[in-house]
């Protein structure tokens, strides 16, 4: 019989089997499993010490409700955010990844939306937080991780080093079970963020280890779970984006629970390419993850000084940003024998698929579709067979989240019923090939109506990304009194280049037709995107219409 998986069990059992490897470096620490789980143990039994935990079993909750504490985690990577989502998991809390970048008013809304009743944050951000505390009455316990700000302990504030070690490294016997839930925020680039609800069995198989990416093997005992870790991959991964992100988490417990080392850069604040290729060279590291091209082209750059040592890199994984044909093809001439594997996916359907490019055959925007992964006709009634053209909805059915925290109408309408199946459908659009290959447009919350016809940002931005001079973009539309809307791009430009907008439109058209070309272009010193390299769109639209006064 197949078993269903709490994700805290199964760190449990991966870290009996493997003890003494390593499992977390970051800077001086060299964490193994067995260390790994004495502190989220620590963690785990700090918070349930402190009367967190469940409250309601998910068998009396509706699908958008939750029965658990939720624990914010206000943090740069290191090795205390996997702490504190195993250690949440462990005390049948929930966590909550918090984007660091907030101002104020973000930070409050996202705090009081999720319900957090505790909060671990690095001392840096004690101040923002002073400023909003008076209104998060419900956050009764604050752990604050000591950082080189120097910033003092805020007033009933706990030293997270202190807590952990003032307790027992003993798992709490709290009644773990596969209901439990794990919880990710959406960005909020294109809307106020939402908590997505998941049992942590369904995001375990759906993109947290459960299977094999590309090759969808699910596990179906925890003692395969262990078999997979002892004589799995192994290795080493370098993680760039920021665990505030659900891609990167997804990465990190699919290394985990194949038993590889997570290896995290010792500039933790940004993306310093120097410094990821002398910790890539150090640990050796056979993996890293980008975010697009907003991540691989710096790297790139420094790739090509010759200054360090590449020889241990063979996969490049890519998700949540575009990384063009054009600059895989470059990557991939300096390191030939490397692959570049991207993935299709979201924080309301899991994993869903994957695309491999070698040298000599690279490739962007297609996806062999997973188990589950398909496109719905515009009316949500019926699935797309391979070869009908027409635009879709990406969707996925099988392991798919419960829905959104504390929103019913919004889960009713991204989780619909099609034919008695229930189908997670969070907006991007899609093609189904006559090959079974699925094309991903883009979301249909950052789609352009100019003049009656719909253009997607992502198809515009792959366009102009093949253009030699230029570093970045970003795709947006602007009010116009004869076409709705007319389509702008906000291009950044690489290091020392510089282009007319007629050769930036003559370009574009060569690869997209006339009325997806932009009608404006804006000339910008440097594209804003999020920590993890996903696009800002609210900001490229205030710079478009900051261009035109």
């Amino acid at each position: 019989m197949t078993e269903e998986f709490n994700i805290g069990l199964a760190h449990e059992a991966i870290s009996e089997a493997l003890p003494d490897r390593e499992a977390i470096v970051w800077r001086d620490r060299r964490l193994t499993f067995a260390e790994l789980t004495d502190r989220s143990r620590r963690l785990a039994t700090y918070l349930h010490q402190a009367g967190l935990g469940l409250r309601r079993e998910r068998g009396a909750l509706a699908s958008h409700e939750s029965g658990q504490d939720h624990v914010a985690l206000y943090l740069y990577n290191g090795n205390e955010y996997l702490e504190g989502m195993l250690g949440a998991f462990k005390s049948r809390c929930a966590s909550v990844n918090v984007n660091y970048r907030y101002v104020a008013d973000e930070l409050r809304y996202l705090l009081l939306n999720s319900e957090s009743k505790a909060i671990i944050y690095h001392a840096r951000f004690a101040p923002l937080l002073a400023e909003i505390r008076d209104e998060l009455q419900d956050i009764t316990l604050w752990l604050q991780v000591a950082d080189d700000s120097d910033e003092p302990l805020l007033p009933g504030a706990v030293d997270y080093e202190e807590a952990l070690a003032s307790v027992p490294a003993e798992l709490p016997d709290v009644g773990h079970s596969p209901d439990d839930l794990y919880m990710i925020y959406t960005g909020g680039t294109t809307g106020m963020p939402k908590g997505v609800l998941w049992r942590q069995h369904d995001i375990f198989m759906s993109a947290m280890g459960g299977r094999t990416p590309g090759v969808w093997d699910p596990v179906t005992s925890y003692e395969e779970v262990v078999d997979r870790a002892v004589n799995g991959m192994g290795g080493a991964m370098l993680m760039i984006p920021p665990f505030m992100h659900g891609a990167a988490q997804w990465s990190a417990f699919i290394l985990m629970h194949q038993g590889a080392k997570i290896v995290i850069p010792d500039e933790n604040r940004r993306m310093d390419p120097a410094d990821v290729l002398r910790t890539l060279e150090r640990e050796k590291t056979s993996t890293i993850t980008v975010t697009g091209n907003a991540v691989m082209r710096p790297l790139l750059e420094e790739m090509r000084t010759g200054a360090y040592d590449l020889s241990s890199l063979s996969i490049i994984g890519n998700g949540s940003a575009v990384l063009s044909a054009e600059l895989k093809e470059q990557v991939l001439d300096l390191l030939p024998n490397a692959l570049i594997n991207d993935s299709v996916g979201s924080s309301e359907t899991g994993a869903q698929g994957s695309h491999l490019s070698a040298r000599g055959a690279a490739a962007t925007g297609r996806f062999g579709p997973g188990p589950g992964a398909v496109v719905l006709d515009e009316d949500l009634e019926r699935l797309h067979e391979p070869g009908h053209h027409a635009l879709g909805w990406l969707a996925q059915s099988g392991w798919v989240p419960l829905g959104y925290l504390n929103d019913p109408d919004k889960t009713a309408r991204t989780f619909p019923v099609v034919d008695g199946r229930r189908y997670a459908v969070p907006g991007d659009r899609a093609r189904l090939l006559a090959d079974g290959e699925v094309e991903v447009l883009g979301r249909d919350s950052v789609s352009i109506n100019t003049g009656g016809e719909k253009v997607f940002a992502e198809e515009v931005e792959k366009a102009i990304s093949t253009h030699p001079s230029v570093r970045d973009v970003n795709v947006c539309s602007r009010p116009h009194d004869r076409w709705g809307n007319e389509i702008v791009a906000v291009v950044e430009l690489a290091e020392g280049q510089t282009v007319s907008k007629a050769d930036l439109t003559e370009h574009a058209a060569l690869h997209i037709a006339g009325y997806k070309v932009p009608k404006d272009w804006v000339i910008v010193d440097r594209i804003q995107r999020s920590p993890s390299g996903k696009a800002d769109y609210r900001w490229a639209h205030k710079v478009a219409a900051q261009s035109q006064q």
